[in-house]
């Protein structure tokens, strides 16, 4: 809990973490107004899933851009300039009057995404070289906190706004004014140089083998982030077969509360440990936690899905912070290397469940996901070098 008292206590760190929270916020309320956007255009459950395909091909096509640009403009002002265009732009999707329109609007609202959580995840691991501090697992707290708080302050507000356009444009004011008033303490902050070994005629595969691995792992954990997202709910009904639907939510909500927790303390635990470690034990916690839900027993499951959350909460984190100390290479450019592959592992991962789910069972593909997850923490223990 050192990281959380520090940022509390200090603007200039509260100032950055705001971002993650605001980034999440955003996203948090435009959750909230999907089913109505879904059927002011009368789509299909096809229709919105390709058009929010569309946000996340708008991120992965932009990621590569993203140190280009804190490069030129520093990593303050591409934050600063990106959180608050992309709550703008979050406007978009909720006034457009067409299904191509729709998808045009999302896959902008990726770019400005993926401009803002490079540059802030690069911005953090900046701030931890320079200040000898960790802080990076409790901004990604601060990153699940923006979304509980988009949620429940948004669920009480929809009720007072009849048109969705003056909720999200509320939201959107609020995050923007909050954000300006505190990018003071960040603004100037650009990206230290990296000194490159530059030799004639020689790929240097030895400085980037690093960020293969640190990438796999990524793909991993958010790939099992996005399968319990999407699939948690639908295994405690038909593996479980839980008395009633309404239980059905109880495994996501655990999940995500164990991972906000699990990320507040881990700075903390990460400084005493070390990253290679924490990243070890997190993989470890998973392994179990699948197991009890492999029990197909709720009271079980339940414990499974918070222990996952546990666990995985601490790895991405730690997989950032360790690619921004990936030596003779650009931090940004291995933070979006490794983002970029974590964030197809989250788009992949449902989908990969479902066709498994398809082809056998629901609980063959929850299988699947361990034995993902014990690759992980083989590759953790052996090329991490965890002692």
């Amino acid at each position: 809990m050192y990281s959380l008292r520090l940022i509390l206590s200090n603007w200039r760190y509260f100032s950055v973490v705001w971002v993650f929270s605001s980034l999440n916020i955003m996203i948090g309320t435009w959750v909230l107004y999907i089913p109505r956007v879904k059927e002011k255009l009368q789509l299909s459950d096809s229709e919105i899933g390709f058009a929010l395909f569309c946000l996340a091909l708008g991120l992965l096509f932009f990621i590569p851009i993203v140190p280009i640009i804190t490069k030129k403009f520093g990593l303050g002002r591409s934050t600063i300039v990106g959180v608050c265009v992309f709550s703008i732009a979050f406007i978009g999707p909720l006034i457009m009057p067409s299904y191509e329109a729709l998808c045009g609007s999302l896959f902008l609202v990726g770019i400005f995404s993926g401009l803002t959580d490079i540059a802030m995840n690069t911005l953090v691991s900046e701030m931890e070289k320079r200040d000898r501090v960790n802080i990076m697992s409790a901004a990604h707290g601060f990153f699940s906190l923006g979304g509980a708080i988009g949620a429940l302050v948004g669920t009480g507000l929809m009720s007072m706004f009849k048109i969705p356009f003056y909720h999200v444009a509320l939201m959107a004011f609020i995050v923007i004014t909050t954000n300006l008033f505190l990018a003071h303490q960040y603004l100037k902050i650009k990206e230290t140089e990296v000194e490159v070994e530059k030799k004639k005629g020689k790929f240097q595969l030895k400085k980037i083998k690093p960020l293969f691995i640190l990438a796999f792992l990524a793909m991993a954990t958010m790939g099992n982030e996005g399968a319990i997202e999407h699939w948690s709910s639908i295994y405690l009904i038909d593996v479980v077969e839980i008395s009633s639907d309404n239980y059905a939510g109880f495994g996501f909500t655990i999940f995500s509360i164990m991972m906000t927790v699990g990320r507040f303390f881990g700075d903390g635990i990460s400084a005493k440990i070390g990253s290679a470690k924490i990243v070890f034990l997190g993989c470890l916690m998973a392994v179990i936690g699948y197991l009890f839900i492999l029990t197909s027993s709720f009271i079980f499951s339940l414990l499974g899905f918070g222990i996952i959350g546990l666990g995985l909460s601490v790895i991405i984190p730690e997989l950032i912070r360790m690619a921004g100390t990936t030596k003779g290479i650009a931090a940004s450019k291995s933070i979006s290397f490794v983002t970029g592959v974590g964030f197809l592992g989250f788009l992949l991962g449902p989908i990969i469940i479902g066709y498994i789910s398809d082809s056998f069972t629901l609980k063959m593909s929850f299988v699947f996901l361990l034995s993902i997850t014990l690759i992980a923490l083989l590759i953790s223990m052996f090329k991490l070098r965890v002692k």
